[in-house]
């Protein structure tokens, strides 16, 4: 039967087919670990009791009818006055849109802006703007980021294309890498688009800018997060910001998302959204517009999160900078924010002790599953060439119980390859 031409060229989620994989051999009884979800365990990562009693509570009170198209009129408000104390990003009532969570505000974001033939600047790895690109028919402008910069991408990269372009998406702290922009960095990036915007006409659309910090809260040590429009207010006038409480919260299941940006921007996006109904529950949205108020609450939850994701991401690293050191054939960035780590698993090429060959990076994807029981998504999921070693490892379902066993089936998986 022959459908429309996106969904007959849409390609299909790698993270899906594994996770198919992976919930296969868990039923079977496999021992897996399993950091493939950029999702969190609710048993050990809970959303905040003040929340859940919220929205329990918005739903006894019967705020189950339709929310407000734009998001309702407190919800905004709250989110105004959280984004200005916190991040001192200062957006009214107009210039900001709620919806249930981040995929539909980015969807609109691309309708809004981008037309077919249009061209779409990103970096891989990164979490789905190939396929929004493609869902749109924008031709792809594709950065191969390295680890050289820890996989963010520069401006220098970026410079080359940006004459005709309509669009670059930006995400900070990244998804897939849990890296982030350097001041420098951003700054360089946000001076090319405002070079660029002063170039084109009055009658050319502009170049803007998707700016992704879903895990603007999450960032660890010494890293700070940066922001365009914090950077330069110019910026103000081309940036879209998506952001929820999805991954700051653990709430990834309550559905509630914003995006901020220029008032003509933002009302087309919600024109769209009107059409798709992508709305943010009724009582999700009274109950986080009572949440962001409690200040004191959301810092004494964020400062043992935060404590807690660490932990994990720093234990994980440490085993595979322990790992390198014995000679194998891994490596790791040590983690900068969000839930995150980067890792290297370079056995491409290899034999098994068995004889077998690991021709390419799929086999050693499921060489490691099979053998180590490690469930992780390569890179090339989110973009990269299909070569690439590195691979993403989320800690949002990992105990730390387990860290010290994985890492020690890790190492008789990686000893047994030559």
């Amino acid at each position: 039967m022959k459908l429309s031409y996106l969904s007959e060229t849409l390609i299909g989620s790698e993270i899906v087919k594994l996770g198919g994989e992976i919930r296969e051999k868990i039923r079977q009884g496999e021992r897996i670990y399993n950091f493939t979800v950029g999702d969190f365990d609710p048993s050990i990562f809970p959303i905040p009791k003040e929340l859940e009693d919220a929205i329990v509570e918005a739903y006894r009170k019967h705020f189950t009818n339709y929310p407000a198209a734009e998001g309702n009129l407190d919800l905004r408000e709250a989110i105004h006055s959280f984004l200005k104390d916190e991040e001192g990003l200062d957006y009214g009532i107009t210039e900001i849109l709620v919806a249930s969570g981040g995929r539909p505000l980015i969807y609109s974001l691309f309708r809004a802006i981008c037309d077919k033939g249009d061209k779409i600047i990103y970096a891989v790895p990164s979490w789905n703007n190939n396929h929004y690109t493609h869902f749109i028919g924008a031709e792809h402008i594709v950065i191969e980021a390295t680890a050289a910069t820890n996989f963010m991408p520069t401006a220098a990269a970026i410079r080359p294309f940006v004459k005709e372009a309509t669009l670059i998406a930006l995400c900070s702290p990244q998804n897939p890498t849990g890296t982030t922009f350097s001041k420098k960095e951003l700054e360089a990036i946000c001076d090319l688009v405002i070079e660029e915007n002063k170039r084109r006409t009055d009658s050319e659309k502009k170049l803007y800018v998707m700016f992704d910090q879903m895990y603007w809260h999450l960032t660890y040590g010494d890293i700070k997060h940066y922001d365009p429009v914090s950077l330069r207010p110019a910026m103000r006038e081309y940036t879209i910001y998506i952001d929820a409480i999805s991954k700051v919260f653990a709430a990834t299941g309550v559905r509630v998302g914003w995006s901020m940006g220029p008032a003509t921007v933002i009302s087309k996006m919600k024109a769209i959204l009107t059409h798709i109904g992508a709305w943010a529950p009724m009582a999700e949205q009274k109950a986080v517009a009572y949440y962001l108020g409690q200040r004191e609450n959301i810092h004494r939850y964020l400062s043992n999160f935060k404590k807690e994701v660490e932990e994990r991401l720093r234990r994980i690293y440490e085993g595979f900078q322990q790992l390198k050191s014995e000679g194998l054939a891994v490596d790791a960035i040590a983690p900068e924010a969000a839930i995150y780590l980067t890792i290297k698993i370079d056995l491409a090429g290899k034999t098994t002790s068995d004889g077998k060959l690991l021709a390419n990076q799929g086999d050693v994807t499921a060489y490691i599953l099979n053998t180590a029981g490690l469930a992780v998504v390569p890179f090339y999921a989110f973009g990269a060439d299909k070569s690439s070693a590195w691979y993403r490892l989320s800690v949002g379902t990992c105990k730390k119980a387990e860290i010290e066993e994985m890492i020690a089936k890790l190492r008789e998986a990686l000893k047994k390859v030559a």
